[in-house]
């Protein structure tokens, strides 16, 4: 350490750059009003200019720390700046990528719903054009059904128990000319074919003109209290009473299996009575009898020819059936077809007419079931 007096050699003091000073921050202006007095104070006055000296080294050196100093500083804060400006840049190319994403995603969905109510609007205008023709389809059945009808109404009201209208009752015509048809049936037998009827035992012509009527009270009422409330229901008085005395023994065959089916076809209108074609048909096989036989009738056993066959519902077998049965089921037929149409209220006339009407339909079960029926031409 210096020691503040000159070497005894050389009368110097040693280099400044090892002396050690404290550093202290002391400013220019201050340090030079202080060094006069500093210099004043100064006892020997000998020391004036190595003070100035060492005061001048120690600004020189103070402000190479300070630069020192506030270059590291710079640095830091440069680095870290740079350190945020990076990061900033990876989340701004982050972001970018996100708006990217989104922009994509976002024309993607734009033209998924276009696409989508493009199809919708596709769909709705079949869907119309649909509904239209379905509407124009309804409308056009409901005039037909409507015309329908009214020609029908026309056609019952101008048919009369003596004069039927062939029109009407397709079942008059020939088997040939009817063709198949499905449902009931009526044998082209009427009071006019049936009678005049030739008596066997008497070898008499009995005529329809010369026959006397007298209405039957008890009957009468029966049929009144069913007209008031027309029914299909056979525990009505009326309608029991026709049962018990003409559709059940009419219906009653020697096959008690198949007439039970057929008495049931009969009721629910689904019975088919066809002519006979020259295509081959299934056999079926009721009892011991087999029905795919022309040559035997199904219903009675009997050996006869048959040129008719019925069918039961959708059902595809077919059963052949003698003239005899034929009328039987026929006169059936007809009586059913003639209460249908009272129920539906098709018949447009007083009670005794129909009265008589349906007692000329029993009567034709009644003779079916003794066994006269009109020759086929």
């Amino acid at each position: 350490m210096w020691s503040g007096q000159p070497h005894p050699d050389e009368g110097h003091p040693p280099p400044l750059e090892a002396v050690p000073v404290p550093w202290k921050s002391v400013g220019p202006s201050k340090s030079h009003r202080e060094s006069p007095r500093g210099l004043a104070e100064t006892p020997g006055g000998e020391e004036g200019p190595a003070a100035a000296q060492l005061d001048v080294l120690r600004l020189r050196s103070s402000s190479m720390e300070i630069r020192e100093k506030g270059s590291e500083f710079l640095k830091e804060e440069l680095h870290k700046a740079q350190k945020e400006l990076k990061l900033k840049d990876e989340e701004c190319e982050r972001l970018s990528k996100v708006r990217e994403q989104l922009e994509r995603e976002l024309e993607e969905l734009t033209a998924s719903l276009f696409e989508e109510a493009h199809k919708m609007v596709r769909e709705a205008n079949m869907k119309q054009a649909a509904s239209e023709k379905q509407l124009k389809e309804a409308r056009g059945k409901i005039d037909m059904l409507q015309a329908e009808v009214s020609a029908l109404k026309t056609l019952v009201l101008t048919s009369t128990p003596a004069s039927p209208n062939r029109e009407l009752h397709p079942q008059l015509l020939s088997p040939t000319k009817a063709g198949p048809r499905k449902g009931h049936l009526r044998h082209k037998s009427t009071s006019s074919t049936l009678c005049p009827a030739v008596c066997p035992a008497a070898g008499h012509t009995l005529t329809p003109d010369k026959e006397g009527k007298e209405v039957d009270t008890t009957l009468f009422a029966e049929f009144q209290a069913w007209r008031e409330s027309p029914t299909l229901d056979k525990t009505c008085p009326f309608l029991e009473r026709v049962y018990r005395e003409d559709v059940g023994p009419c219906l009653d065959f020697t096959m008690q299996e198949l007439s039970a089916l057929v008495r049931a076809a009969v009721e629910d209108n689904t019975l088919t009575i066809e002519p006979v074609a020259s295509q081959s048909l299934p056999t079926v096989k009721v009892a011991t009898v087999e029905c795919g036989s022309t040559n035997t009738c199904a219903l009675s056993g009997l050996a006869r020819a048959c040129h008719h066959r019925i069918r039961l519902g959708d059902s595809e077998s077919h059963y052949y059936i003698s003239p005899s049965s034929r009328a039987r089921i026929t006169a059936v037929c007809n009586f059913f077809t003639y209460i249908r149409y009272i129920q539906q209220g098709l018949v447009r006339q007083e009670a005794e007419p129909m009265f008589w009407e349906i007692t000329r339909l029993r009567k034709e079960m009644s003779l079916a079931k003794l066994g006269f029926f009109p020759q086929e031409a």
